[in-house]
């Protein structure tokens, strides 16, 4: 068409040969509306959308009550930067992957505030350009998230979530089992003394992993020694793992087990050899150990699709609220050991 003159529903039905609420059924998506119109017209339709370069506006879309297409990410700790890389981009990428497949676009929403506080209701925050939004973080604003509950914004959490005034749609990983697991894989290989470095604080992924580990540890196993403070000197934590009698260590952060481990060298000592080492799920920076850590696997991609498709489900119909939970398969590793000697 002549000049710049914004290209509009209209003009693509009179190049198409169809009716404006034609053009917009086929923008929309919806396979209920789809079906009622002839494979032909929906091809020709879409042919013209291709070669004019069509883009709808998504206000007049909201307007009219279609969608945008457009699915929001929101974190509350920076998704980029290097330390978080490894633990977000699993989750982006399997986010990204079934959008594409759902045919709809993302928006990485960064929210208002200074530095790391981040909040998904802000002034002026662009919320509902999106049709619905995917939210990620290790801990969430629980008043934040009582008002996604009470509102009518479709949203999916990624992460087990406590009911926050209803219950949270989400998609997690099963830490309790994942983490059960081990330790019966340890008590199995004669571990008695068990030591846990990591907190057993309020948020969910942290008490899923204590819970799983508290109720494996029963009659003929024993917690002798926690370290629930962040920022212990891996040497002092070493010391006072030895002091306990542990033969067998959890580790929630793999950082901490990477420091412990590497002092533990410096002693002359080596896993399993002289004690066993077991982390409580795949982390970050993985890549900065020489030895590939006794843990389970987190599915994050697998969560990143299951939680995208779940929130295309609440988009475009009423769904009751799902919440589901992902195995973490063992990863066999090279720290866990017969129990042999204390450290």
């Amino acid at each position: 068409m002549a000049g710049h003159k914004r290209l509009t529903q209209h003009d693509i039905a009179k190049l198409a040969g169809v009716s404006q609420a034609t053009v917009s059924l086929v923008l929309n998506g919806a396979p209920a509306a789809l079906a009622r119109i002839p494979q032909e017209t929906r091809d020709r339709v879409q042919h013209v959308i291709r070669t004019t370069g069509y883009v709808a506006d998504p206000i007049a879309r909201r307007m009219a009550k279609g969608l945008n297409r457009i699915l929001g990410v929101f974190t509350y700790e920076p998704a980029f930067p290097s330390e978080q890389a490894d633990f977000f981009t699993p989750f982006l990428l399997g986010i990204e992957e079934q959008a594409q497949a759902q045919n709809y676009d993302l928006l990485l929403l960064t929210g208002a505030g200074v530095g790391r506080e981040r909040k998904i209701f802000s002034d002026g925050n662009r919320l509902r350009i999106a049709d619905g939004c995917l939210v990620l973080g290790r801990e969430f604003d629980r008043d934040e998230l009582k008002r996604l509950v009470s509102g009518d914004y479709p949203f999916v959490a990624i992460g087990r979530r406590e009911d926050a005034g209803g219950p949270v749609p989400y998609v997690g990983g099963d830490y309790t089992n994942g983490t059960r697991a081990l330790v019966e894989k340890a008590r199995a290989f004669g571990h008695e003394k068990l030591a846990y470095v990591g907190p057993n604080g309020s948020a969910e992924s942290v008490v899923d992993r204590w819970r799983g580990f508290s109720e494996a540890v029963t009659e003929g196993a024993e917690l002798v020694f926690h370290i629930n403070e962040v920022g212990r000197p891996a040497g002092e934590a070493l010391e006072a793992i030895a002091a306990s009698g542990a033969t067998a260590v959890f580790f929630v952060e793999l950082a901490d087990a990477v420091r412990v481990e590497a002092a533990a060298r410096e002693r002359g000592l080596s896993l399993p050899e002289d004690f066993s080492s077991v982390v409580l799920g795949s982390h970050v920076r993985a890549e900065r150990s020489h030895i590939q850590f006794t843990s389970f696997n987190i599915p994050r991609e697998e969560m990143g699709r299951e939680a995208t498709a779940m929130l295309v489900r609440r988009i475009e119909g009423a769904t009751p609220v799902e919440q589901i939970l992902l195995s973490c398969e063992p990863v066999e590793g090279e720290t866990l050991g017969p129990a042999k000697k204390r450290i």
